[in-house]
């Protein structure tokens, strides 16, 4: 049987997970100097296929590792300039204001090689139920 310290504790847990969900809703970080903010998340009337949009903050001098996603990107530079190295392909830098896309499975990173904050917006059209990102080992 519960005692009422225990109860209390329970309580206690409940509203500090409360708490740092509250605060935390939808900004995840992925990496350190990195930071994604999911924005939207919705199906689409292609069947099994939903579209996920995200911000993707990178401070000077950070990049994101090689990964792939299970179906494509677009990426819309939103302030600084952002290296890509797309597999079979030379790296290219977009400035604000430039896209690229990314096919489905097709291994990438990105990389800021400035002193100043850069930022993008990446729309995925993804498989429902699989993961939106996954790391290359």
């Amino acid at each position: 049987m519960e005692t009422k310290k225990q109860k209390t504790w329970v309580i206690i847990a409940i509203i500090i997970l409360g708490i740092i969900a509250f605060l935390v809703p939808n900004q995840i970080a992925t990496q350190n100097g990195i930071k994604r903010t999911d924005l939207q998340k919705h199906d689409l009337s292609i069947p099994n296929k939903e579209i996920v949009q995200a911000r993707i903050d990178f401070d000077g001098h950070t990049a994101f590792g090689k990964h792939f996603h299970p179906g494509e990107e677009i990426i819309y530079v939103l302030e600084g300039s952002l290296e890509y190295e797309v597999e079979g392909q030379v790296p290219i830098t977009l400035k604000a204001g430039e896209v690229l896309f990314i096919p489905a499975g097709i291994v990438h990173s990105a990389r800021n090689n400035t002193d100043i904050k850069a930022s993008e917006l990446a729309t995925y059209i993804v498989e429902k139920g699989k993961p939106v990102l996954v790391m290359k080992k």
